[in-house]
């Protein structure tokens, strides 16, 4: 019997089960005993994490990964057994729960996504991407989606899991993105605090979420600032591309490092529902004062960054700051262009880049390499660490890497999108 097989087996018997406790709920001691006679109830531990880990290694990617979902969901043992076998995106590249969507991606390589707009609702849709030409045939794993609000003032992207509802009193909902009136200043606002650099309320009358009797006793829900991105002004009116920089108050600058890491980090299987995990909250300004786009702390911390004057030690201790890769002239095309190795085809504005702009500390260097041998690896600072670009009409592509998760990262895009008349 292959594993599949048994997965589906393990699905159709829990399933029967608990239609069957429904069928049967005046009497609740035969729905006990149904449990107990399971075949699966009692599988030894060794058995059941080889037939797990088998599982988990085989199935590459989606749509094959909801076989290890299904595991997951089986039991508190089985769902034990996954936190134990599958890893998180960091170490092994592969998006398996909802909580992945909030933990760093790959340091290895990039996870390839690609976002597909609708003008007619105002909607923005990330996938996965499954195949190399998923593009083409629109064949992806869906991830997240928002849904663009202008108001008098601003303009905010409500971001959700579900790709029709989303509502800020959904289960579903885990944050949003807010502009400035120019579109220049973006603050990307999470229903979790950062456990860096964060300033975590004491719990209130906010925290009850709307149109529920659920209350969290964990952390107090809110609307917590944990990025701040923002587009240079274009004083001069000159014709060029968009300089950006975003300053990542969730994840600090020693996370580039080697043996760095983004503290935090929600369980890869949290021990409470799903949706007490990514839980819709309040936007209650008695939890985040900080919906002015005041330039000096930006400015601070940015300066910081870049300065040669400040020490390294100092410079660890400071939120990670991205900025563009600045591209380079073509004369032959007459145009800008950055090398996005194949995953971009249509030049635009929107098209961007994003590196680090601290300098990590520097390490000795590695003796000189013999003939024939390969070169040292990239920097980890000259490492792209999100590309965006236009491959159609409204399909735009979006690779992510450690130390952004799929989340911030498609919180930065959406930023592109809107118009920025100052800028351009």
């Amino acid at each position: 019997m292959s594993f599949r097989s048994i997965v589906r087996d393990v699905r159709g018997g829990f399933g029967s089960l608990s239609r069957r406790a429904v069928n049967d709920l005046s009497d609740n001691s035969e729905a006990v005993v149904v449990v107990q006679n399971s075949r699966w109830a009692n599988l030894p531990p060794e058995l059941l994490f080889d037939v797990i880990r088998r599982l988990e290694e085989s199935e590459s990617s989606w749509p094959g990964r909801k076989h290890v979902v299904a595991c997951a969901a089986v039991c508190r043992s089985w769902r034990s057994m996954c936190k134990e076998i599958v890893r998180t995106p960091e170490s092994c590249g592969k998006l398996t729960f909802p909580v992945s969507l909030k933990q760093p991606g790959s340091r290895d390589g990039t996870i390839q996504c690609y976002i597909k707009r609708d003008k007619s609702n105002l909607t923005y849709r990330l996938f996965l991407c499954l195949s190399p030409a998923a593009l083409l045939v629109e064949n992806g794993k869906f991830l997240l989606s928002a849904k663009r609000k202008r108001r008098t003032t601003c303009t905010e992207y409500v971001i959700s899991m579900d790709p029709d509802n989303m509502s800020r009193s959904s289960s579903t909902y885990i944050g949003k993105l807010r502009s400035n009136f120019l579109g220049t200043k973006f603050i990307i606002y999470d229903t979790q605090p950062s456990q860096f650099n964060a300033n975590v309320p004491p719990p209130g009358r906010s925290s009850r979420r709307f149109h529920s009797t659920k209350v969290s006793p964990k952390v107090p829900s809110g609307s917590y600032n944990i990025a701040h991105i923002t587009y240079e002004l274009n004083v001069l009116g000159t014709r060029g591309p968009r300089r950006m920089h975003c300053i990542m108050k969730s994840i600090p600058a020693s996370s580039l490092e080697l043996g760095g890491s983004v503290p935090g980090q929600p369980e890869l299987l949290p021990s409470h529902p799903l949706e007490d995990s990514f839980r819709s909250i309040s936007f209650s300004k008695s939890l985040d004062r900080s919906t002015e786009f005041s330039s000096s702390r930006f400015s601070e911390i940015l300066g910081a960054a870049i300065s040669s004057d400040v020490p390294d030690s100092e410079k660890s201790k400071l939120p990670l700051v991205l900025k563009n890769k600045a591209p380079r002239w073509h004369e032959q095309l007459q145009c800008w262009c950055l090398n996005f190795k194949g995953r971009v085809t249509i030049a635009s504005v929107k098209n961007f880049q994003l590196i680090a702009t601290q300098q990590p500390p520097t390490a000795p260097p590695p003796p000189p390499a013999a003939a024939g041998t390969s070169q040292p690896a990239q920097p980890e600072h000259d490492k792209v660490i999100l590309q965006f670009g236009k491959v159609g009409k409204d399909m735009f592509t979006m690779d992510y890497r450690y130390p952004l998760s799929a989340f911030q990262a498609f919180a930065i895009c959406l930023s592109s999108f809107d118009t920025k008349l100052a800028c351009e």
